[in-house]
């Protein structure tokens, strides 16, 4: 793959997007980081400091913005579920050409019909990313897994911008597949995702407990998202999705744990919200899973 050059807009410089801008930065893009005031100064002055073990410790210049004012051939959506009504405000759909490729990597399902909307579905190529990266400061990011893998799709995309994407990515460290179908990538995700959010969270433990002290509770909650993931037309394996956790370092946290350690809004809706939805849609039993979100609710919600 060629590493063309790009201009990339990163929304919410976080723990998934500030790493992603500070590899793209290094392997020579020109990335803008749109965020707060707070942030937006900190990345001014001191670019992104990352602390990685596969890739070092390094510092990436960027360019930082609180909305975007300039041309961009790529814009990583990475916020939180929980802000991304008000973060969209950052991106005015008036200052994207018509071949700007619009990227979400958000946890969850629902979100792309959000974008599409906002900026129609030629723009739209949604990805998922696996990854476990922490913003511990603002520009401050700390890579804690030995891999960093997104599945991307766009279905209504020229494949060539798609490939141009991917070039830059691999080019960069970033491990990348372009899939068919839409929702086979979303749900692919949320297999894994929602029993490792829902029974970190409930529980407090990291994935290794989970994995022995709960694993009974995970292997039904996994064999009912497999069965929705299935009935929106994403084919599962449980046991082949149960037998990933077995792969994972132990002290692995989701992140969706790690909001609810430092007490910030979690995404039990985007997650577990939208897992319950799809389900009553489909008509699949989950009382697993509805018993963890009523619980989850009951503890960060409604306390």
């Amino acid at each position: 793959m060629a590493n063309d050059d790009l201009t990339v807009a990163v929304l919410g410089p976080g723990g998934v997007g500030g790493l992603l801008a500070a590899l793209l930065a290094r392997t020579g893009h020109r990335v803008v980081c749109l965020a707060g005031d707070k942030t937006v100064q900190a990345l001014r002055e001191n670019g992104i400091r990352v602390s990685s073990g596969r890739y070092g410790p390094f510092t990436a210049r960027v360019a930082a913005d609180t909305r975007l004012r300039e041309p961009a051939d790529v814009v990583f959506v990475t916020v939180k579920h929980t802000a991304l009504d008000v973060a969209l405000e950052r991106v005015p759909a008036d200052e994207l050409a018509e071949d700007t490729l619009v990227v979400p990597l958000l946890n969850g399902v629902e979100h792309p019909a959000v974008l599409r909307e906002r900026y129609g579905a030629g723009r739209l190529a949604p990805a998922v990313i696996r990854v476990e990266s922490t913003r511990v400061a603002p520009g401050v990011i700390e890579h804690d897994s030995p891999f960093v893998e997104i599945d991307l799709t766009g279905e209504s995309v020229a494949r060539e911008r798609l490939d141009r994407l991917t070039g830059a990515l691999e080019w960069a460290g970033v491990r990348v597949r372009v899939l068919e179908g839409e929702a086979a990538a979303l749900w692919a995700k949320m297999v894994f995702l929602a029993p490792f959010a829902l029974l970190t969270t409930r529980y407090g433990v990291p994935l290794g407990e989970v994995r022995t002290r709960y694993r009974e509770e995970l292997a039904a909650l996994v064999e009912e998202t497999t069965a929705v993931a299935l009935a929106a037309g994403a084919a599962t394996d449980p046991a082949v999705a149960l037998a990933r956790y077995d792969l994972l370092p132990a002290e692995m946290k989701s992140s969706m744990q790690r909001d609810a350690e430092a007490g910030r809004a979690l995404e039990l809706d985007a997650i577990g919200g939208a897992l319950l939805r799809a389900a009553e849609r489909h008509g699949v039993a989950a009382p697993v899973a509805t018993r963890l979100v009523r619980e989850l609710r009951w503890s960060f919600l409604d306390a």
